[in-house]
């Protein structure tokens, strides 16, 4: 869920101007999970950018703060979220940790790195949403590991049904900068892409996992 769609446009914009999100339906990107995608979205470029990542941290912190109030400790995702979760965690004054996809298997074995007290209000920061997976792997972490996790804020989000009924099922609060809809809108307004494209976009984003096949 977006709560500003002005800021969810802006946003879009930005990451199409440094080509964190590339679109090109007629030349698809293959994930690693093996699906096809018209689309594909890196945005660890946005670190690369000073006045664009300090517009997220910006608005990830207000976002924050009028969704959430003020947490103990910020946790980011690894290792996408990591960058831009020390950034959101420094904009407020906070404490900061980060979650691995599973405990190493050396020596201390930590999942979550950084010190977390126990019961500690924690939002989390994610770069990209999919199908929720992974992000929500994060949370359950952190809550097994003793802390209130009021919820999770990401740059981006495909909207995949599947993603929202992950969040649903975990009761997980969600909201993010901007989504594939609002970013298909300002693609469309910017003349990024063509009327003739939405179709094939807008399909992929109801069934990607079938999308080509």
């Amino acid at each position: 869920m977006i709560k500003d769609k002005d800021i969810a446009k802006k946003i879009a914009e930005l990451l199409l101007q440094i080509k964190a999100v590339k679109i090109q339906p007629s030349n698809p990107f293959t994930w690693a999970s093996g699906w096809k995608s018209p689309i594909y979205c890196d945005n660890r470029i946005i670190l690369s950018y000073p006045m664009i990542r300090n517009h997220i941290r910006q608005n990830f912190a207000k976002l924050i703060m009028e969704e959430f109030g003020k947490p103990d400790v910020i946790a980011g995702v690894a290792t996408g979220a990591i960058g831009i979760g020390v950034l959101v965690a420094e904009e407020l004054g906070l404490p900061f940790v980060y979650v691995r996809p599973e405990p190493k298997s050396h020596g201390k074995q930590n999942q979550i790195e950084g010190f977390l007290e126990k019961g500690s209000n924690v939002v989390v920061i994610e770069d990209l949403i999919s199908t929720g997976k992974s992000s929500l792997n994060a949370v359950n972490a952190l809550k097994e590991a003793g802390a209130n996790v009021k919820g999770m804020v990401a740059i981006f989000s495909y909207e995949f049904e599947e993603s929202a009924q992950n969040f649903n099922n975990e009761n997980v609060k969600l909201l993010t900068l901007s989504n594939y809809p609002i970013l298909i809108e300002q693609a469309l307004d910017s003349n990024y892409i063509s009327e003739k494209e939405i179709d094939a976009l807008n399909n992929w984003c109801k069934k990607p996992s079938r999308w080509l096949n």
